[in-house]
């Protein structure tokens, strides 16, 4: 067996090794900061035996990857801890994030006093230095092997992995937990850790399953580094809009109404209006759009047409019951298939085309609860809305021409430099997510993808990001605790039209379908202001 290093060099073996014996084979020093492998371009675990030829780079503290495997280490810490302190605590899943990571308990809220005597707990743990180790067993056998430990959610991962399945496990003095890997080889290799805060969450995200518990965490290979984490996220509460938002009487928020919806206050309600204003005197004077004004909500029947009652459904607020009602509504989350029905008013031909439709709308989203924050993430929300319906021959230049208002938008509030760019693409192995043949998808995706590399913007593409209907550009931006969320979006569907039977009047006589652009100038005003708030007056 020949096992090629990332220097360049090669190791030969007349036997099957693990990758950490071939580390320790290397040197004692590398074994001992070894955190993974990674065998012909995929992160492995360090107990992983090989017995064929490959390319092996031995992944340590330094890489991004070893940092990874660190978190993912301490937040098996972390939920032996709980368990300790917290016996008829139920575990369920704890990954590395960036920046750090989480484990979610079914169990009573935890104080900061409860965080910091866990903490102390995880700190006996790692003192205790035990060794942590890999076993597997067949599905069956790991569900009852779960069962008799009492853990249900742990029951319910492994249901459902195919049978047959062999599922693996990971012991740490004791306390074993159902895990994938890749783990340090020791609890003692935990060198800097620390518990930021905890709150709620839902079982796999769903508001209809168990109301969990989340902690929060982040972890490093020098104490050094983490020190300097610590601080920056100091750093970051001082200059968050929602502290900053409310102590210059922008906004605020009352329990009474509700999470999500925020009061615009006199000075926040005058910024915005001023945003407002001047978006729309682009959009009109200079970009030319029409202006429309559509209802805040629509029965069930329209957003049937558009597929959003399939594929949106759980992000709407829906007043009535399928069930019992003859009419069913629901509050708009989005503006599109109002504004369809504008284009629809009259018979439009080829020479009426393009035909821009902009609109101050008022958009209404169920986020989860313990996604709310401030004004990037609310459950009301207005943005600078606008669908363009296009002749194909004309998308190119219309859809090049979002992007450039855009990003002179960007420019004027001084945001350009914060934001990054990306094609978001459907993912081929979930169709039933999306509408439209695959040919469509890699017809639209390559489009985008030529014109912003003509453009010479540089993008990042993000798989399983496209709208039902089709891929588009989101333009995004990252709050002071480093979390990204978009600003402006801007979207090629070439198929919602068939489904609203819309057409317009070639130069033949002729019906043809046309593409459409869904866009915004500013995005969000509500997480525009945020922004602002945070670069501008968190200085």
């Amino acid at each position: 067996m020949k096992i090629t290093l990332k220097d360049g060099s090669v190791k030969e073996y007349q036997e099957a090794k693990s990758i950490y014996d071939i580390a320790k084979d290397i040197s004692e020093g590398l074994a001992r900061v070894a955190c993974a492998g990674e065998v012909n371009g995929k992160v492995m675990d360090l107990r992983t035996v090989l017995s064929e030829d490959c390319e092996l780079n031995i992944v340590t503290a330094s890489d991004p990857e070893g940092l990874t495997v660190i978190r993912h280490t301490t937040s098996h810490i972390l939920a032996e801890a709980v368990k300790r302190l917290f016996p008829n605590a139920k575990v369920t899943i704890g990954p590395a994030i960036e920046d750090g990571f989480y484990y979610d308990f079914d169990a009573e809220p935890f104080s900061r006093e409860d965080l910091d005597k866990i903490e102390a707990e995880m700190k006996k743990i790692i003192k205790e230095g035990h060794e942590i180790t890999r076993f597997t067993l067949p599905r069956e056998e790991a569900v009852k092997f779960m069962q008799e430990k009492g853990e249900p959610f742990k029951v319910e991962l492994i249901e459902d992995l195919p049978e047959g399945s062999e599922i693996s496990f990971y012991d740490q003095g004791g306390f074993v937990d159902l895990c994938a890997g890749p783990h340090l080889m020791s609890t003692k290799n935990i060198k800097a850790f620390k518990l930021i805060t905890s709150s709620m969450a839902y079982w796999r995200g769903d508001s209809n399953k168990a109301r969990l518990q989340r902690i929060y965490g982040t972890a490093f290979n020098k104490k050094e580094e983490l020190a300097a984490h610590l601080e920056k996220l100091e750093d970051a509460k001082r200059r968050d809009h929602n502290k900053l938002g409310r102590e210059m009487e922008l906004f605020t928020t009352v329990d009474v109404i509700g999470q999500g919806l925020p009061l615009l206050l006199p000075k926040g309600t005058k910024m915005i209006m001023k945003m407002q204003r001047w978006i729309e005197d682009l959009e009109d004077k200079e970009w030319g759009y029409v202006r429309t004004k559509t209802p805040l909500m629509a029965k069930s029947d329209l957003y049937k047409i558009s597929g959003h009652w399939d594929h949106y459904k759980d992000g709407m607020f829906v007043l009535g019951d399928e069930e019992v009602d003859k009419e069913v509504f629901a509050l708009r989350p989005m503006t599109c298939p109002f504004q369809y029905y504008v284009f629809k008013n009259s018979q439009k031909s080829y020479r009426d085309l393009p035909y821009r439709m902009g609109e101050t709308s008022t958009l209404f989203r169920a986020e989860d609860s313990g996604e709310m924050h401030g004004l990037t993430r609310v459950r009301q929300f207005t943005i600078s809305e606008g669908h363009l319906i296009v002749r194909p021959d004309q998308m190119e230049a219309e859809f090049k021409d979002c992007i450039a208002h855009a990003k002179y938008v960007l420019s004027v509030l001084g945001l350009e430099e914060d934001v990054t760019y990306h094609l978001s693409k459907w993912d081929p192995s979930n169709k039933t997510k999306y509408i439209g043949d695959p040919e469509v998808w890699e017809y639209t995706e390559g489009a985008i993808r030529k014109m912003l590399t003509e453009l010479d913007i540089k993008f990042t593409e993000d798989v399983g990001e496209a709208a039902f209907y089709g891929p588009k550009v989101d333009i995004n931006a990252k709050n002071v605790y480093g979390k990204e969320d978009t600003m402006i979006t801007i979207q090629w569907d070439a198929l919602l039209a068939e489904q609203f039977d819309m057409y317009y009047i070639d130069q033949n006589g002729d019906k043809v379908r046309p593409y459409i652009i869904h866009r915004t100038s500013l995005g969000c005003y509500e997480r525009t202001l945020a922004r602002l708030i945070e670069k501008y007056a968190g200085k």
